[in-house]
């Protein structure tokens, strides 16, 4: 195993390494936009609502993510009406279709952990809040959705360490991430052992700082 290599191309990983940060926390935040509101409004009384937010969850949770990628780098290309309009611009753009698919891809599988714990919610607690006066509205900003996100949690750190693995399949459409960053050195020296060994690494350390940052965060949120 020749370890040069690797301290040779210290800044093509050290670039990869900022740039799957930057991409999976892009995502991810773009993703609690949509999946709050989505796993709010699952229990909403419109079943057209309804019917769109299961179409959209099923979709996502229902196919792997190379496939949603590819969907919307290649797939979108057939399309004359969007050829045509100024979102080829963005579409046409690798980093932009990533980020897209990532995106929606985590904002399902989340919008499902937060109606799973919305619907853990105590009823006492609704109760007590409706003997109080309080509106839906305000139920839901100081009750339900404090008490909810502090129990998904657990669930939550699993998906987002999901996501950081997740992101390798960028660098198939030329995004030089961690994994990016492997197969340029793999293609320079043809060493895959420690091309891919060292991307090994840094996919290591991102995952068991996500663990304890969310563990320091369980331990003070989740007290009783």
């Amino acid at each position: 195993m020749n370890l040069a290599i690797i301290t040779n191309e210290y800044p093509l990983y050290l670039e990869g390494l900022w740039t799957t940060i930057y991409l999976v926390s892009f995502s991810l935040l773009l993703g609690l936009f949509i999946a709050i509101p989505a796993g709010i409004l699952q229990s909403s009384e419109n079943r057209a609502i309804r019917g769109a937010i299961w179409i959209y969850m099923y979709f996502f949770r229902g196919t792997p993510l190379l496939i949603q990628l590819f969907i919307i780098y290649y797939g979108s290309a057939q399309f004359d009406f969007l050829r045509e309009s100024w979102l080829w611009d963005y579409f046409q753009d690798a980093w932009f279709c990533a980020l897209l698919a990532l995106t929606l891809n985590t904002g399902a599988y989340t919008a499902e952990i937060v109606r799973g714990v919305i619907g853990t919610v105590p009823q006492g607690e609704l109760e007590a809040a409706k003997a109080y006066g309080m509106s839906r509205w305000k139920m839901l900003h100081r009750i339900i959705l404090p008490n909810s996100l502090r129990r998904a949690l657990p669930a939550y750190s699993n998906e987002v360490i999901f996501m950081i693995h997740g992101s390798a399949i960028a660098g198939i459409v030329t995004i030089v991430d961690i994994t990016g960053a492997a197969r340029v050195v793999n293609a320079r020296y043809y060493a895959p052992f420690e091309a891919y060994l060292a991307a090994a690494l840094l996919y290591m350390c991102l995952t068991f700082s996500v663990i304890f940052i969310f563990r320091q965060w369980e331990k003070r949120y989740l007290q009783h």
